[in-house]
């Protein structure tokens, strides 16, 4: 578990540093192509392919179709460097304690409803302690079971 932990605050902490600019609408590889002066030509030669077929790898990259190996021949080619990164758009460390809170809700609530139905519903602030008591539990254990 300690070690869950740990690689969830070393991740968190690597991808918070991380930021990319948005793609440009043209693609990267056009963009950076154009900004270097080189034309279609000069790029298709220098990956060894067809003029037409660096076009149609630019289109693919502007509609989110190109394949994470053709940018990285294409970066090559214009030497650079490929960065892939998914950024999260909150903490993991958040997301993880939201998630394990929202399941310990869902718990906590099928058991309230069959006691309610009992006549036996707890109080308001029980439910309360009850959902926080089983988000701990499920923050100490294997945290496989948040996601199903």
């Amino acid at each position: 578990m300690e070690f869950q932990k740990l690689r969830l605050s070393q991740v968190d902490r690597a991808v918070r540093l991380a930021s990319a600019p948005p793609r440009p609408s043209p693609g990267w590889i056009q963009t950076i192509r154009t900004a270097l002066g080189m034309t279609t030509r000069q790029l298709a030669g220098r990956l060894g392919v067809s003029q037409s077929t660096l076009t149609a790898l630019e289109k693919s990259e502007a509609e989110d179709r190109i394949t994470l190996q053709s940018l990285r021949r294409a970066a090559e080619a214009l030497d650079c460097e490929l960065q892939y990164v998914l950024v999260p758009r909150s903490s993991l460390k958040r997301r993880v304690e939201d998630r394990a809170q929202d399941v310990a809700h869902e718990r906590v609530a099928r058991v309230w409803h069959s006691m309610r139905l009992e006549e036996q519903a707890p109080t308001a602030r029980l439910d309360k302690k009850e959902v926080s008591r089983v988000q701990r539990d499920l923050l100490d254990d294997n945290w496989k079971q948040l996601w199903d």
